[in-house]
């Protein structure tokens, strides 16, 4: 009653106690109290939206005095291809690409975030990809599961279609050296993070061919089934304008 009553709404204080008065209104078949919990509810998720908005306007005024744009709405905003999730329930914010995660959820701290923000643009937006040689690792690996499949007494997949996380999987293991294989351990792996997947592979969907052998051959990205794009093992999302994208769930290679 006293937070509702505030003249200014405590939006944090009001998420802890909406948690409680659900409990409540679970154990008490109170049709009353029912009805208040929803105005409450209401009230809160105003109070968090509303303190949302505040913090990204501090934060928008301390990216544009560096001279950078914002786009995108609380509790999501867009900075130069960067997407930043704002949890304000949470007290916590997260750098994206895409829908990869980029950093752990860090405090609301225009300062922090900003940091954050630097070394991820230089990592993943400054990232120069060397496309001819990308397409040749992709193919590369696309071809090492056709031929791993044959060898078993498999079918040639139906339109040369492999799974694109799959084809992902055995990129990262081509790269691996022979110290890794003689002695597998943390220490020896040469990681290639998802992101930086996705990166490399926009990249080469911009540019999709390549030539091997003298034979021109293009990449080819399909778009994912409902199931595939409900899973992170079986499709990958690509940003491709803003906040908007598409989820691609398999990759072939066709002849030009």
């Amino acid at each position: 009653m006293r937070l509702a009553a505030e003249e200014k709404p405590e939006a944090l204080a009001m998420h802890k106690a909406a948690a409680k008065l659900d409990s409540a209104a679970a154990l008490l078949d109170s049709p009353t109290l029912q009805q208040a919990n929803d105005l409450f509810h209401a009230a809160t998720q105003q109070a968090l939206d509303d303190l949302a908005f505040a913090f990204a306007h501090d934060l928008k005024e301390a990216f544009e005095a560096q001279g950078q744009t914002v786009g995108g709405c609380p509790p999501t905003l867009l900075v130069n291809g960067l997407i930043l999730h704002v949890d304000v329930a949470a007290r916590k914010a997260q750098w994206f690409y895409g829908k990869e995660p980029l950093t752990r959820p860090q405090p609301l701290s225009v300062s922090g975030l900003l940091k954050a923000y630097q070394q991820q643009q230089k990592l993943i937006m400054g990232r120069q990809t060397d496309v001819p040689a990308f397409l040749t690792e992709l193919h590369k690996a696309w071809q090492d599961l056709i031929d791993e499949r044959l060898n078993r007494g498999g079918r040639y997949p139906s339109g040369g279609r492999l799974n694109l996380i799959d084809v992902y999987g055995k990129l990262v293991l081509n790269r691996q050296s022979a110290r890794f294989w003689n002695a597998p351990s943390r220490q020896n792996f040469k990681d290639y993070e998802r992101h930086f997947f996705i990166r490399d592979l926009l990249a080469a969907k911009e540019s999709p061919t390549l030539t091997l052998e003298n034979k021109p051959l293009r990449l080819r990205l399909g778009v994912a089934t409902k199931s595939q794009a409900d899973s992170p093992t079986k499709s990958a999302w690509l940003p491709e304008n803003g906040l908007d994208g598409q989820f691609y769930g398999d990759v072939t290679f066709e002849d030009v």
